[in-house]
């Protein structure tokens, strides 16, 4: 993290304000979840306290992530979006976690970086950010150094985005559609393609290209990309933008979609994606002047 406690504070205090009426979100519900218990829920369902599933190392991320030490995990319930084939459903859609405060969060990160992970990764954070701010505050205060993962499915709101700036090391957003006829279908939104596009330009002008020392993540924009079968995820104008940002761009383009959850009740979603999917997903990036993968 780049500012100050002052400043530090200041946001924390900004972005707690976003919660009644609610625009963490794209979405802008306007619902308030500082009620105890919220009259009416927003789309995330979730209020003021800090929702978690589990937290702990973790060696399945990305090499530049994970190193010897391993990605310092933490993975929040609940979720803007509702993918049909989400693999996490049981904490994305169903919110199976337990409640805690703020300062439990901080003492977390803090846990973490004391088992030796090269970072924090804030999985599923997008409706969670007053929340992060707030026990980031607390989490400076006792020594936390590592570098901040923001590990989001990339339907983040440009205005929460810049209260992050300077905060956030390294953003990891997963770019899953060029089509947001094909996002409503699937995740349960109407203008994906339009917001993540804002988003993702946004976390690469804080951030730029990702730099990596020692073969470990430093700062920067790590872009995911799920190949799904039936060319769905629109991947020859995801690498067009990526590459619109930098032909530098370090971008993991993932080949192991299973059709999990409600992804059976879709005919064209009801298969693993062929080898012959993914190269030719690959060979896009690289026809891009895209070079950098994971």
């Amino acid at each position: 993290m780049m500012l100050s406690r002052v400043k530090l504070k200041k946001r924390a205090q900004e972005a707690w304000e976003f919660l009644s009426p609610c625009k963490v979100c794209p979405r802008k519900c306007g619902v308030n979840r500082k009620r105890k218990k919220p009259r009416h829920f927003g789309f995330c369902r979730v209020g003021v306290k800090t929702l978690i599933s589990s937290y702990h190392p973790h060696f399945g991320e990305e090499k530049v992530l994970v190193g010897r030490g391993g990605s310092g995990t933490i993975f929040f319930s609940s979720c803007n979006l509702w993918c049909v084939y989400c693999q996490n459903y049981e904490i994305s859609q169903l919110r199976l976690g337990k409640e805690i405060e703020v300062e439990d969060l901080a003492q977390i990160m803090i846990f973490l970086q004391n088992l030796g992970c090269h970072n924090i990764n804030l999985v599923s954070p997008t409706v969670w950010v007053p929340q992060i701010l707030k026990a980031l505050v607390i989490a400076s205060q006792k020594g936390l150094k590592v570098p901040l993962v923001y590990n989001t499915g990339g339907y983040d709101s440009v205005e929460t985005l810049k209260l992050l700036e300077g905060v956030i090391d390294i953003y990891m957003p997963d770019i899953k559609y060029s089509d947001s006829e094909v996002a409503l279908r699937y995740s349960c939104v109407s203008n994906y393609w339009e917001v993540v596009q804002k988003a993702v330009r946004e976390m690469y002008r804080q951030t730029g290209d990702l730099e990596i020392k020692d073969g470990i993540a430093q700062r920067g924009l790590l872009i995911r990309h799920l190949v799904l079968p039936e060319g769905l995820a629109g991947t020859k104008k995801v690498m067009k933008f990526v590459a619109s940002l930098s032909k530098n761009s370090y971008v993991n383009i993932m080949g192991q979609y299973y059709p999990f959850y409600k992804a059976k009740q879709f005919k064209e979603l009801n298969r693993k994606i062929t080898q012959r999917e993914f190269s030719e997903a690959l060979e896009i990036a690289k026809k891009e002047g895209l070079h950098r993968f994971a």
